[in-house]
């Protein structure tokens, strides 16, 4: 029987791969880079929200790769 997924991959940045690491510092990116913009009274440009759904995507594809990849399969190229 296969073992449970450890979730604690989905939460505690210190499990996350880097695939999640990097979504997750573009989420807080984003986040500063909008609230500049609404403290300089700056429109956000066109497209600006969508970095929030490529971020949430990359995140999904790497919590997916960190609960159901191999353990021991780190894509190192040797």
């Amino acid at each position: 029987m296969a073992d449970k997924p450890d979730y604690r991959k989905l939460y505690h940045p210190a499990a996350f791969n880097a695939w999640q690491y990097i979504a997750f510092t573009g989420i807080i990116m984003t986040l500063g880079a909008q609230l500049i913009l609404a403290v300089i009274g700056q429109p956000k440009p066109d497209g600006f929200l969508w970095l929030y759904a490529v971020w949430a995507g990359v995140f999904v594809l790497g919590s997916l790769s960190n609960l159901y990849g191999k353990p021991d399969d780190h894509h190192h190229h040797h």
